[in-house]
């Protein structure tokens, strides 16, 4: 009896360690980093425009995550051709929260700082 207790116990012990390391694990969000064919040195950048779409991927083609307006930050990390994989550092003009990641075109971008 006290064995059937002891192995129940550890399978429970070892359920919640389990889940709670896939709690810790990084959002799906960022796996899309993984579209990148260069890195950027994690630069600071400001929006230029209005109504400028934050995207799921490197492209037109995919969604739109919501827009961003001008002087919205975001953290730049890595780069695909003319788009730059990022994250917004504060809540977006449009109501995007903060650390929420997506790709912008390089020319929607004001300035990159170290």
């Amino acid at each position: 009896m006290i064995d059937i207790r002891r192995a129940a116990a550890v399978a429970l012990s070892t359920s919640l360690l389990v889940g709670g390391a896939a709690a810790l694990a990084p959002a799906a969000s960022a796996a899309t980093a993984s579209s990148c064919t260069y890195n950027v040195a994690d630069h600071n950048a400001s929006v230029d425009g209005n109504g400028v779409n934050y995207r799921t991927g490197p492209a037109v083609s995919t969604a739109s995550k919501g827009f961003l307006y001008t002087n919205d930050k975001l953290r730049i990390y890595c780069g695909k051709g003319n788009w730059y994989y990022s994250k917004l550092l504060k809540r977006s003009k449009s109501g995007l929260k903060a650390g929420t990641h997506g790709w912008i075109r390089k020319d929607m971008l004001l300035e990159l700082a170290g």
